[in-house]
This record gives C-alpha cells, sequence and structure tokens, in this order.
C-alpha cells in the first residue's frame, strides 16, 4: 500500500486536531452526495443557489408562559416597519427584510458597506389559537409574538386494578 493511500485512510483528529473527525465526516458525505442524481441532497443540504437564499436567518425561541405561546425573534438594526407578522389558526408567519449600507470617509480611506436580506420564520401553533386574540410587541431589535393557548381538555383518569395472572385469565373467559 502507498504512502499516500495509508495517509488518506488514517483516522484523522489528533490531539492537536480536535475537529478532523468533523471534517472528515463532512468530506466523506459531500463525496457520497456528490453523484449527478442527488445534487439537492449535498452536504449541507439547505444550498441554494444566490439568487434565492436569504441574507440571513434570524434566531428565534419558542416558550410557553402564562398559558401563552410566546415567540421572541432577535431582529438587530432593524424597526418594526421592517417586519410582517401574520397569523392564521395553524400557523405564525414573521417575515422582513433589512438594508443597511455604511459610508466612511476619511482621510484616504474610502470604506462602504452594504447588507440587504429577507427572511421569513414559521412556527406551527396548536388547533384552537384565536388570530384575533395574537398580541406583538418590537423593542430594542426584539420582537415579541404572543399567542394564547387554547384550553386543553381534562385528561380522563381511571385507576385500573392489577390482577394476579391466573384471577385475570379466568376473568377474560
Amino acid at each position: 500500500m502507498s504512502a499516500e493511500k495509508e495517509t488518506r485512510l488514517a483516522p484523522r483528529g489528533s490531539a492537536g486536531e480536535p475537529f478532523g473527525i468533523l471534517r472528515q465526516m463532512r468530506s466523506d458525505l459531500d463525496r457520497m452526495f456528490d453523484d449527478w442524481f442527488w445534487p439537492s441532497l449535498r452536504w449541507p443540504s439547505l444550498q441554494m443557489t444566490a439568487v434565492d437564499a436569504p441574507a440571513w436567518s434570524p434566531t428565534i425561541e419558542v416558550f410557553e408562559k402564562d398559558n401563552r405561546l410566546v415567540t421572541k425573534v432577535d431582529l438587530p438594526g432593524l424597526k418594526k416597519e421592517d417586519v410582517k407578522v401574520e397569523v392564521t389558526d395553524s400557523r405564525l408567519a414573521i417575515s422582513g427584510e433589512r438594508k443597511r449600507e455604511v459610508e466612511e470617509k476619511k482621510k484616504n480611506v474610502y470604506r462602504s458597506e452594504r447588507e440587504y436580506g429577507s427572511f421569513y420564520r414559521a412556527v406551527p401553533l396548536p388547533e384552537g389559537v384565536k388570530p384575533e386574540d395574537v398580541k406583538a410587541t418590537f423593542a430594542d431589535g426584539v420582537l415579541e409574538v404572543s399567542v394564547p393557548l387554547p384550553a386543553r381538555p381534562e385528561a380522563k383518569v381511571r385507576k385500573v386494578e392489577i390482577q394476579e395472572p391466573a384471577k385475570a385469565a379466568r376473568n377474560a373467559a
């Protein structure tokens, strides 16, 4: 066996390279999905073209508090006019667009940065949510949407008697 093959087959990730095994796994997955008939499954699976790719995806947190489903979305640099919140009886949809341009002119330096990007996040809602009771606030770059949770039917509890095996067989007959 040649030295090249031995090196390629040797496991990566020694003490000095803690992420070597992960890089090797990603490389192996890339090769596995490189076939022409599986282009949509290429690692990572959400590769998109520059035309339809969102420039960013804001972080989102969903939790239950005081019988309400609360969704918080971090939207730094945006104003409430840049964000759209829509609700149906089955989902909460949050979308928006950010546009930022920074221009800096100094003695011998000119710097210009532009950021553009739209986002869309959807949160499934439990059955029975009333869209008219949804509330949203936006402060300090954080959008908070609060949805009242529908009343849950009480679970019926029935105590089951534990029987001896012989007695259970006689009762079943």
